[in-house]
């Protein structure tokens, strides 16, 4: 049976609070895997895993520099996020007017 590649989707790969604070730190600079690592309390194994669901969602670029893998931000793709969540913006706005004018009107 032929190996299948699964690419993950923006959504898959900020499921994970361990990959949200990756982009975290890849947002404002390049990366090498090594000092990846050393922000979490987890093996290169698992650092590199992450950051291949956040590749294969398009999240995070490598490229090869020396004899080491850096990595940095995409943020393209988390305009598909921010697409999905401007839709129940309305509802957030709603609540909080509601929360706001409850506030003022109570009168105790």
């Amino acid at each position: 049976m032929k190996d299948t590649v699964i690419k993950h989707d923006v959504f898959q790969a900020v499921a994970d609070p361990t990959r949200r604070k990756m982009l975290i730190l890849l947002a404002d600079k390049e990366m090498p895997i090594a000092s990846i690592t050393e922000q979490f309390p987890l093996s290169r194994t698992a650092v590199n895993k992450h950051l291949h669901v956040l590749a294969d969602a398009g999240l995070v670029q490598s490229k090869k520099v020396g004899r080491e893998i850096r990595y940095k931000l995409q943020p393209e793709p988390l305009k598909e996020l921010q697409k999905w969540l401007s839709f129940f913006e309305k509802y957030w706005a709603d609540r909080l007017s509601a929360l706001k004018e409850f506030v003022e009107n109570d009168e105790e």
